[in-house]
């Protein structure tokens, strides 16, 4: 049974998932998990004013990168596979950032575009939903972008049928809107109207009346549960698969943008690297909840610890 690592380098965070791969009788691939690790790194950090990655975030992901590859090594890993997405994307200056993965990884990174970041990021999240509880929409809010994706899942397959990634996040929208510690009444309110404008272009691609299931993956979704569970520690066995109401978002969202910083980093399960960013994101998630509601989709939101990181290790699988 192969191992793989997979990587994914967002605008926030850097993630590492090693894992087994096994291919059935039909052809398709599972995966077990051997080693799951994320530091925050934000190699977003002032790209979207600047259209640089800066000098001290590409620092603190070599040093993430460096770990990562020694714990590959250590796992007896053959194949890597690392996708960078928004804040890369974006930067003018990601030569540096490639020269520096090849020379740390040994491969090369890839720039994924938005629409594959979504369809990975769906592959992974749906692999242990009820085939019957489908179509399903799958959002993953990151640090500068979202995607939303519809699918389906035959219980070996998944099949996407629309996908829109934008250009709003948690770090994008914190350092464009959200200014104050606590944000202002006119900060929330131009917050809101921002991931409103932005998140358009995706409900215009994505007809999300026709999914009977809603997903949310990615750090700000997990952390968010979290919170509402006020759990004493994080604890991705509790967070996998809970649900969210839209009151329970929207209660979510007004807690954490009333709340300073100190009373933020008070929280055991918000990690700190996302202290500074999570009421951005959680006025995109009650942004999105409330949009479904006008649109007709889902109510609840599932939330998934499995996401493209899964998805990622899972193209390597039917890559070889």
């Amino acid at each position: 049974m192969p191992r793989v690592a997979a990587i994914d380098c967002g605008t926030n965070s850097i993630r590492l998932l090693v894992a087994e791969l096994t291919t059935r009788h039909d052809g398709t691939v599972d995966l077990r998990d051997l080693h799951r690790e994320m530091r925050i790194v934000r190699l977003g950090q002032g790209v979207d004013p600047s259209g640089r990655l800066a000098p001290e975030a590409l620092e603190r992901t070599r040093a993430a990168l460096v770990d990562y590859a020694v714990a590959a090594r250590r796992k007896g890993v053959e194949q890597v596979r690392m996708v960078a997405t928004s804040a890369t994307r974006d930067a003018s200056n990601r030569d540096e950032f490639f020269s520096m993965t090849r020379e740390v990884l040994g491969t090369e990174a890839e720039v994924i575009t938005g629409d594959e970041e979504a369809k990975l990021a769906f592959t992974g999240a749906v692999g242990e939903q009820d085939p019957d509880d489908g179509p399903f929409l799958v959002v993953d809010v990151g640090g500068g972008s979202t995607e939303l994706v519809l699918g389906d899942w035959d219980g070996s397959r998944a099949q996407v049928s629309a996908a829109r990634s934008v250009d709003i996040g948690c770090v994008r929208i914190t350092e464009r809107a959200l200014k104050s510690d606590p944000p202002t009444a006119t900060e929330i309110a131009a917050a809101r109207e921002l991931a409103g404008s932005v998140l358009a272009e995706a409900f215009e691609a994505v007809d999300v009346s026709k999914a009977r299931t809603w997903i949310g993956v990615a750090g700000t979704v997990t952390t968010l549960s979290a919170v509402a569970q006020e759990l004493s520690e994080y604890d991705s066995e509790r967070t996998h698969l809970s649900r969210l109401s839209r009151a329970d978002i929207d209660r979510l969202a007004g807690d954490l943008l009333g709340s300073d910083h100190a009373a933020r980093a008070a929280n055991p399960v918000i990690h700190p690297g996302r202290v500074d960013v999570i009421g951005g994101g959680a006025v995109i998630v009650e942004v999105l909840a409330a949009q479904l509601a006008r649109r007709g989709g889902p109510a609840e939101l599932v939330v998934s610890e499995h996401d493209i990181l899964d998805g990622i290790a899972l193209s390597l699988g039917a890559s070889g």
